[in-house]
């Protein structure tokens, strides 16, 4: 049997032979901070416990994302890779007030999630102290393939600085994204991370919230991130690839900008107006459009893309 309280969990095993004639007791220590579900997790891995559920309440992650999707996702636009959950019918995955800290800034990772909650006394006063804070068990997770997502509870509060994120550069993190702001935004430049953020700061962040669970379920501006799906950073912003769809998403993705730089190639040849040609919507494209036509001069037909009216696989 297993009896859990909140500063420990015991496990007694019994074996028999006809009769009891050992009986062996194995308790497991676990610090108070171990999430009930770690907990479960563990005992149930080990010992083969009847499976058991949190009430109301699904897993976090949706799924895994290898390191040669992840690369492949990190290679396309954040257009592309909008447009390719558009035509799927996933909502919006844009995260809006993420902006890179500098022009330089690229990033590609699996999601690493920390939410931060407003402050309240009881907050502070029962979240795990020092190293044991959530937003340090988030760093400890991170490296080059992870970006590290902060869900902020304001657009200027700060998430973070020079002091906490100097762990983040030693890790050799792949990207830190928020909805929030930074500080001491020069150190985090030389830093050499990619950092997306609303804006940045002089605020101290614990006076407004709090950093309260690592990966969890977060959002930010409105778009949903789970753990392990793919944040992709540019330019033009910060979009999410959620894990369980990453290789259509990237098929459909990818098939879209073969497509467009074809467009490009010709109207560069034969100057004119690009609607003859473009926009168009991957699995839509009809053979015998200007498109298509174009299209199967290079080989791309229904056979081989997905682009094409009846040919979507989605």
């Amino acid at each position: 049997y297993a009896k859990f309280s909140k500063k420990y969990c015991s496990l007694s095993l019994f074996t028999c032979t006809g009769k009891v004639n050992r009986i062996t007791t194995v308790t497991i220590m676990f610090v108070s901070s171990l999430r009930r579900t770690g907990a479960r997790a563990i005992l149930s891995s080990k010992f083969s416990l009847p499976p058991c559920r949190n009430f109301a309440m699904g897993a976090a992650a949706g799924g895994h994302i290898d390191d040669e999707l992840l690369e492949k996702l990190g290679s396309l636009s954040t257009q592309a890779l909008v447009d390719g959950l558009w035509v799927m019918g996933w909502p919006s995955a844009q995260i809006d007030d993420a902006k890179p800290l500098h022009p330089s800034h690229k990033c590609v990772g699996r999601a690493v999630t920390l939410n931060f909650v407003p402050a309240r006394p009881d907050i502070a006063q029962d979240k795990p102290a020092g190293g044991n804070s959530p937003e340090y068990e988030a760093f400890e997770l991170c490296g080059p393939n992870e970006v590290l997502v902060m869900s902020s509870c304001g657009k200027m509060e700060s998430v973070g600085g020079d002091i906490k994120f100097l762990r983040l550069k030693q890790l050799k993190i792949g990207g830190l994204v928020t909805d929030g702001s930074v500080r001491d935004t020069d150190e985090i430049i030389n830093y050499g991370f990619p950092c997306f953020s609303h804006s940045t700061t002089a605020r101290q962040g614990p006076a407004a919230m709090q950093p309260w669970e690592c990966n969890g379920v977060v959002e930010l501006s409105g778009v949903t991130v789970r753990p392990g799906d793919a944040i992709v950073g540019d330019q033009d912003g910060v979009v999410v690839v959620p894990a369980k769809v990453a290789p259509m998403v990237y098929d459909i993705a990818h098939g879209r900008e073969v497509i467009e730089e074809i467009v490009k190639e010709e109207l560069i040849k034969n100057p004119g107006p690009p609607g003859k040609y473009y926009p168009f919507m991957s699995g839509k494209i009809k053979v015998d459009s200007p498109l298509g036509q174009l299209l199967a001069t290079k080989g791309i037909t229904p056979e081989n893309s997905n682009q094409f009216e009846g040919s979507a696989n989605w």
